[in-house]
């Protein structure tokens, strides 16, 4: 192994211990000096292009299947190609940084736009300050969405739903800060809300927990996002993106010590949802985005979200208990 290589390594080991210890600031800082004075003359982030082959996007049709067949047998939803969650992260730079990214609570934030696999593991990531887009408009302005848009994602066509002859194409899934389109399903909003209506968001709640879940396992394992993070923007987004690389890394090969069973949501025999203790702990300073307003959607999406509606409260796509679980106003 050549030297640049084995800096590279031990830097992003260095990494991992900083993002998870309560000095993480201080340690970066100090791997940042060590990095400068092993290989000078070096770019500053090799630990960082290590990590990142551990967030790949899938691109072929039969990795989306495999996606798309995990989500089925383990959160009982059909043609999901994963679920888009998002979180500001408070963080604080140095008086002189010129930072504007302010909420409208005042705080000071990055935002984090992900798409999340059945198994709780990142497929795709990014990271905007809020001077260049809002959380309304996150993910109209991903790189995700210009693909989708282009077609370059190599999705499945598509298929009937299991057990019945309605065709439906291939789709993410999100919550109320995501648009309603024929590739990303959404709930009714609650004045909309009728059983059948409150059947379909309670199963889209539940494809839409593993990104939940993956963004507060995030918070409560790697500690840099338990408080507000004191450094400047481009720093937060590359420490950010590390994390959601780590987090796939122990996810993936340590999985019983990063996320013992009982840690992260859970599913019983008859469907129910047994929650995690990670819920007991909060979500540090990742928040939720903001929700927006739903105008002109699609029609076909709009059809599409019926015909799902229909679908669920079938016997084709029935599962137990779940008229017990919806929240009707």
């Amino acid at each position: 192994m050549n030297r640049d290589a084995l800096v590279s390594k031990q830097l992003a080991f260095r990494v991992v211990c900083a993002l998870i210890c309560s000095e993480k600031q201080k340690k970066i800082k100090k791997n940042k000096r060590i990095w400068k004075k092993e290989c000078p003359g070096h770019r500053e982030q090799p630990g960082l292009s290590v990590l990142q082959r551990e967030l790949e996007t899938p691109s072929t049709e039969t990795e989306w299947r495999a996606i798309a067949q995990d989500f089925e047998s383990k959160w009982q939803f059909p043609h999901c190609l994963g679920a888009l969650g998002g979180k500001q992260i408070y963080i604080q730079p140095p008086v002189k940084s010129g930072c504007l990214d302010h909420n409208n609570k005042g705080r000071l934030y990055v935002t984090i736009m992900a798409a999340v696999d059945a198994n709780y593991k990142f497929i795709y990531a990014s990271l905007e300050t809020q001077d260049k887009v809002s959380d309304a408009g996150l993910f109209a302005h991903s790189d995700l969405c210009k693909a989708m848009d282009q077609g370059l994602l190599n999705f499945p066509p598509p298929e009937p739903l299991p057990n019945s002859d309605i065709t439906m194409p291939y789709m993410f899934v999100g919550d109320e800060a995501h648009p309603l389109r024929p590739d990303l399903m959404k709930p009714y909003p609650n004045k909309q809300m009728d059983p059948s209506r409150g059947i379909l968001n309670y199963r889209l709640s539940r494809a839409c927990r593993v990104a939940e879940n993956a963004f507060s396992l995030l918070a409560n394992r790697l500690r840099v996002f338990r408080s507000t993070i004191f450094l400047e923007t481009d720093k937060v987004e590359k420490i950010a993106m590390a994390s959601l690389c780590i987090h796939n890394f122990l996810r993936e090969r340590r999985s019983e010590v990063y996320t013992p069973p009982a840690f992260s949501d859970l599913k019983n025999g008859d469907h129910s949802i047994v929650e995690g203790t990670w819920r007991n702990r909060g979500h540090g300073t990742c928040q939720p985005l903001e929700p927006r307003e739903e105008h002109n959607a699609l029609a076909t999406a709009e059809m599409q979200r019926n015909l799902l509606r229909d679908y669920f409260v079938s016997a084709a796509g029935y599962i137990p208990s779940q008229e017990e679980n919806i929240m009707l106003d």
